[in-house]
């Protein structure tokens, strides 16, 4: 099984209406899944960068705390909603984290207003995106953990 690749965001909407305009913008259609959370929302489309089909699963941020000891801080923290994004029918990482920036990518240029983080295997930070301050990617293996918070503070929501 591959690891999960996970956009995080932060809109000023209700989950409903950020999941309205991530359809839209994406080109997207609704599945229907018995075995989804509450809140989440299951979603398939053309796969950007390989011959096949994204399916993505959008739903609120389970992950970040509101409050955090200062041990305990994320860069995933202050982001409202979720979008974990696969590949159908495929277990290589390397695609799928490739889709999943291309997917964070488009929605940063549809929706410049939205704060966005990338991270991988909910371990490592991979990008971000600002309002007014732009995209940027991080170096390898950087920690979205207080460990590395130097190297991404300047470019998440805190």
């Amino acid at each position: 099984m591959s690891n999960s690749d996970t956009i995080f965001l932060a809109a000023s909407e209700s989950l409903d209406e950020t999941v309205g305009w991530i359809a839209c913008d994406l080109r997207l259609e609704r599945v229907d899944d018995p075995d989804l959370k509450e809140g989440q929302h299951f979603f398939r489309g053309r796969a950007r960068t390989v011959d096949g089909t994204v399916l993505l699963v959008v739903g609120p941020n389970v992950y970040g705390e509101d409050d955090p000891e200062p041990e305990d801080v994320s860069a995933i923290d202050r982001y409202s909603a979720m979008v974990d994004v696969r590949i159908a029918g495929s277990r290589n990482e390397e695609r799928q984290l490739r889709e999943a920036r291309a997917v964070f990518d488009e929605l940063a240029e549809a929706q410049p207003a939205v704060a966005l983080v990338l991270v991988h295997a909910m371990s490592t930070i991979i990008a971000a995106y600002l309002p007014g301050t732009g995209a940027q990617t991080f170096p390898a293996d950087t920690s979205l953990d207080a460990d590395d918070i130097d190297i991404w503070r300047r470019w998440v929501l805190s």
